[in-house]
């Protein structure tokens, strides 16, 4: 990009490859860069952990690479502390809101220019809301890994040799990148239009594009959830010198390319299709309201750390139709398994998810606990069921995605056999009925499943040039079976196979 390269580049920005693959020079020589700004303390450097961008706005699973690059001269014993600074960036409303969903939906992302930034500045003329910027505590490398590293490895090879990665290097790195981005999840702001959508997203499609939701529940219901996001140590934007009613209205005011106010009711947008001969058809709509869901899925997404750990819980109790702990621990961890490429979990802090999932579900009244047993209380139904409506869109689109594994012929696929292939089922099964989430359709959602499916080990990456990947079919069908509650959450602890 002329010009834009240049200012960035003269203020302090360093460029590299989207994708460095087996060229071990350019490694070597980006390592060693990186790694003297650290030792020489330079100046201080700014990375993203996560490595690329979020086109869901959910915190993405962070990238290694260059954090290892930046603690390595630690281990290494060359420099004594590294500090890493948690910044948050939380936006009321995204500029490429349009752009990101129609990305989700296949569409090839338009190549940046200079002109192309020109000509765009006129959507700066619209209201964005506000930005926010949260910088958290430093926190102290030396004081976070000890103990989990022992760095006495590193004095047996010359420092100036370059070292493969030890799996204790690698796990430490990723437990940190990890609480990192969790960090900076506690620190994002959750604005009212968020706790809206997530709201919004529980309606039938049906009745926000035909018949509307009273805003008078709508606003009634976010006072509530409002509430419980405060209850569960939500980090919430909400002015206190303007009415709850004006909050909302000017919420939904600013966006105003998702939703809609008539006559009391809320009615979803849709995107308008330049005039066409032909009529539009039944999978050109499901892409248009498709496109109108993911955008206000993703506002919903900045608030979902808030909420994941007991809607993982909910799910387990109804699942299960268990009260027994160990039971509800056994299918949480099956879940957050089966989910880790959709949300951030701190890799061994499952117990600790769990007690944390247990004690907002007791804080907020909606089950009562005893040593053994997590029983439902009368009182929080409400709360259950927003839980489980919450993280019922993942259910099904996995599910979707399952069916399609085990119906498929092939038992080798590829990637880019794989995603239309899925999206034509989406589609089939949505103007069907028998699918109701349109957050199916989502690129980022589809390659996530592909994603779980390797950890779990039903589907193998085969070595190739083409990204193929290998189906075990069983595998893939137990899988979607536990998730059903078709095998019993006993069996969970006594697997037929190493993995599952």
């Amino acid at each position: 990009m002329k010009l834009i390269g240049e200012i960035l580049r003269r203020s302090g920005a360093f460029f590299i490859r989207r994708a460095i693959g087996s060229d071990k020079l350019y490694w070597a020589v980006l390592s060693e860069y990186v790694k003297t700004i650290v030792r020489k303390e330079f100046a201080p450097m700014e990375f993203y952990v996560e490595g690329l961008r979020s086109r869901t706005l959910k915190s993405v699973t962070p990238k290694l690479g260059m954090m290892h690059m930046v603690l390595e001269p630690y281990f290494k014993g060359e420099v004594f502390d590294i500090t890493l600074v948690p910044v948050s960036i939380s936006y009321d409303r995204v500029l490429e809101e349009s752009l990101l969903a129609h990305e989700l939906l296949g569409v090839p992302k338009p190549k940046e220019s200079t002109t192309g930034l020109l000509k765009a500045s006129k959507l700066l003329q619209d209201n964005y809301g506000s930005m926010h910027v949260n910088f958290g505590q430093p926190v102290s490398v030396r004081q976070l890994c000890e103990g989990k590293i022992n760095r006495c490895q590193y004095n047996l090879i010359p420092r100036d040799l370059p070292q493969k990665p030890t799996p204790e290097a690698q796990a430490c790195v990723s437990w940190l990148a990890h609480l990192i981005v969790r960090i900076q999840e506690e620190g994002s702001v959750i604005s009212p239009w968020s706790l809206m959508a997530c709201l919004l997203l529980q309606a039938p499609v049906a009745v926000l594009t035909e018949d509307g939701l009273p805003w008078q529940q709508l606003t009634e219901r976010t006072l509530w959830l409002k509430r419980l996001a405060l209850d569960f140590g939500g980090h919430l934007k909400w002015p206190g010198q303007v009415s709850d009613s004006d909050v909302m209205s000017s919420s939904a005011a600013i966006h105003h390319s998702v939703v809609h106010q008539k006559a009391g009711r809320v009615y979803l947008v849709q995107e308008e299709e330049p005039e066409r001969r032909r009529a539009v058809s039944a999978e050109q709509s499901v892409m248009r309201t498709g496109t109108s869901v993911l955008m206000l899925a993703s506002y919903r997404n900045q608030s979902l750390h808030v909420f994941v750990r007991p809607a993982l819980l909910t799910t387990a109790l109804d699942v299960t139709n268990s009260t027994h702990k160990d039971e509800l621990f056994a299918f949480f961890s099956f879940l957050q398994d089966l989910f880790s490429s959709e949300f951030i979990f701190i890799p061994g802090k499952l117990s600790e998810d769990f007690e944390e999932a247990c004690s907002l579900l007791k804080k907020c009244g909606a089950v009562h606990i005893d040593q053994q047993e997590v029983t439902l209380s009368h009182m929080g139904r409400e709360t259950l069921s927003f839980l489980k409506a919450l993280i019922q869109p993942f259910i099904d689109s996995y599910q979707m995605m399952f069916r399609y594994f085990c119906e498929q012929g092939a038992q080798v696929i590829t990637e880019k056999q794989f995603l239309p292939a899925v999206r034509t089922l989406a589609t089939k099964l949505l103007l069907s009925g028998e699918l109701h989430t349109y957050e199916a359709l989502s690129s980022d959602t589809q390659k996530n499943v592909l994603s779980a499916l390797q950890r779990l080990e039903a589907v193998t990456k085969m070595r190739s040039m083409q990204c193929e990947y290998k189906v075990n079919k069983p595998a893939v069908r137990r899988i979607a079976d536990i998730l059903s509650g078709k095998i019993p959450v006993q069996m969970l602890r006594t697997p037929p196979d190493a993995r599952l």
